[in-house]
């Protein structure tokens, strides 16, 4: 039996949220930590903080299915998932140019590396595609709106959905999308 959507309008709704926030949050600390300890020579619990924040991770994740935070049938969010990933990658780029110029090099220089990984998870996402549901990547004939932050795109007609949907990604609210030229 699948756990999606067990606690979405019970009175356990409100909780289970503020669970998946905090734990969501917990994951930037320890995270945080880990570099921090890193940075000062403590590499022994750096290593604890990580495995910390890969369980609070995971936490999160648990939480946000009681709640339904995202579908169940997740092939179309993969897909304008896999949009924002690949186009990350370029946005990244550009802060770390930016970064550069502040003169803030070792930032920027860090910051190139996470923009290769986006661009990795862009291709790890249509790979996994290709394989299971490749009809997804054909945008022909579709209606498709991208999110103005992020770039995740949503297929589909976005004025069904409530007033108070927002970026799966970035928490936007529904107004940033703009229609794609396709």
């Amino acid at each position: 039996m699948s756990l999606h959507g067990q606690t979405k309008g019970t009175s356990l709704e409100k909780m289970a949220e503020t669970l998946a926030l905090g734990e969501a949050h917990g994951v930037m600390m320890y995270y945080a930590l880990a570099r921090l300890a890193k940075e000062q020579g403590y590499d022994d619990i750096a290593a604890d903080f990580i495995e910390a924040a890969n369980q609070e991770a995971v936490h999160s994740g648990f939480y946000a299915i009681l709640n339904a935070k995202y579908p169940k049938e997740f092939w179309g969010m993969v897909r304008g998932l896999m949009a924002a990933e690949t186009g990350g990658e370029a946005k990244l780029m550009d802060m770390a140019d930016k970064f550069r110029a502040a003169g803030l090099s070792e930032a920027a220089d860090e910051l190139e590396v996470f923009a290769k990984q986006e661009g990795h998870h862009g291709a790890l996402l249509k790979k996994i595609l290709e394989k299971h549901h490749p009809e997804l990547l054909n945008d022909a004939g579709k209606t498709i709106y991208v999110c103005a932050c992020c770039g995740y795109e949503y297929v589909g007609d976005l004025d069904g959905e409530p007033e108070d949907y927002v970026c799966p990604v970035c928490g936007q609210p529904k107004r940033v999308f703009r229609l794609k030229d396709v």
